[in-house]
């Protein structure tokens, strides 16, 4: 069928409309409308490891269940990232590597190279750092006005994060966030019209990082992002193109995650007033919220592997070179694995099992930072105001990879309303 004329038939939120085979849950509007939650609760239920023959990335394999993602995420001799995490191929002409799109022994040892910057001593290091910079950032929004929680705070809070670890000019900072949505935008999310303007970008990104790169090198080693890289035995020699992947990739991870979990969490909260209530009463339990909003959130819709080989995952064969997708979104929400799936529980038991951060070889490396800031912020919040009041409909963001958003209308409440 034509997966581009045809499918728009099927626009409406009633996935039992459509034939199981015909489903497609890669449509980005799926995702700005908010309305793929049905069509994964099918998938489950009828079939967790579905194939789709046609798409606009071509066929794929969905895994939806929380135990075959599992599977396949920890299986890397089986299901490899050498080609890309995303659905959405590269081009061939433009290929970024990444160290999270290769496979072991090159990952693990570009891996070790960063790691140390968000390693438990350098995380201590930085608390009082964040701290200061959530309360200078809370203490500059309005009181009883309406304004952008996104723009304001998850992705100021976010960007002032990253321009940290990379040690990047502050006063330009908000570049990283445009590099960031600019790579992983679709076309016609309306950020960018055509490949050619996203290839300009990213290039501008390389050009400003190699300056930075070569400001470094020959300084003594330090503890940001680009000196680890440039003096690191197994990166200091990386191409272009190899150098300007691990930048997307960092930028990305150390933005997306923790920018829409910060939004995610006022959604949450607003959408379970009982929830909010026992907040209110009990500032402790923030500890085990903060990983229930990353699981109930799920910034990252998926990850794509390929296989390496014929093999059988829930009893289908999946053949060598297929690509197979886990949708860390549906195994959030699968109720064979997570009681409650649907519900916002802020003092939910084994709150850390989820599958946000993947698993694995491949498992976030900064996700003890993201849960660290989103602690803060809410600790900060809870100390001054009653709430924080949605005043709006979110706008979501047009993506099947990025599960985020790109505005949310809120109010400050102030403690004694």
């Amino acid at each position: 069928m034509n997966n581009t004329a045809e499918k728009n038939v099927y626009e409406g939120n009633d996935p039992y409309a459509v034939p199981l085979n015909e489903i497609d849950v890669s449509l980005p509007e799926r995702f700005e409308n908010n309305d793929f939650w049905p069509w994964f609760e099918r998938l489950r239920k009828e079939d967790p490891v579905h194939y789709c023959s046609d798409s606009e990335h071509g066929a794929y394999w969905s895994v939806t269940k929380f135990q075959d993602i599992m599977y396949v995420d920890t299986h890397h001799d089986l299901f490899s990232s050498e080609t890309g995490i995303t659905i959405a191929s590269q081009d061939e002409d433009f290929v970024l590597p990444m160290f999270i799109a290769m496979d072991q022994p090159k990952h693990d040892v570009q891996r070790r190279t960063v790691n140390p910057v968000v390693g438990p001593m350098n995380l201590a290091n930085m608390e009082s750092t964040i701290r200061e910079r959530v309360i200078t950032i809370i203490e500059s929004l309005p009181v009883g006005e309406t304004f952008d929680w996104v723009d304001r705070v998850a992705i100021e809070l976010t960007t002032q994060m990253l321009a940290t670890l990379f040690d990047f000019p502050f006063e330009e900072r908000r570049k990283l966030t445009r590099w960031s949505d600019i790579a992983t935008t679709n076309l016609d999310a309306g950020l960018i019209e055509t490949e050619d303007e996203r290839r300009a970008e990213l290039i501008e990104c390389l050009e400003y990082f190699t300056n930075l790169w070569n400001e470094r090198v020959n300084k003594e080693p330090t503890g940001d992002l680009i000196s680890m890289l440039a003096h690191g035995e197994s990166t200091r020699n990386m191409q272009p193109m190899e150098y300007l992947g691990n930048i997307i990739l960092l930028i990305v991870g150390g933005n997306d995650t923790t920018r829409n979990s910060l939004t995610g969490g006022v959604v949450a909260l607003n959408e379970s007033p009982d929830q909010y209530e026992k907040l209110r009463n009990d500032h402790s339990l923030i500890g085990s919220m903060v990983p229930e909003i990353i699981r109930w959130q799920t910034p990252l819709a998926h990850m794509r592997r390929i296989a390496t080989e014929d093999t059988e995952l829930g009893g289908k064969q999946i053949k060598k070179g297929d690509k197979v997708v886990m949708w860390y979104v549906s195994g959030n929400r699968d109720e064979t694995a997570i009681e409650n799936p649907d519900d916002f529980i802020i003092d939910r038991k084994n709150a850390r099992h989820h599958l946000s951060f993947g698993f694995g070889i491949h498992r976030c490396m900064g996700n003890r930072l993201a849960e660290m800031q989103i602690r803060i912020v809410w600790e900060e919040l809870m100390a001054r105001f009653h709430s924080v009041q949605v005043m709006g409909e979110p706008t979501y963001i047009r993506s099947a990879f990025v599960k985020g958003y790109a505005h949310l209308p809120v109010k400050l409440v102030p403690l004694e309303s």
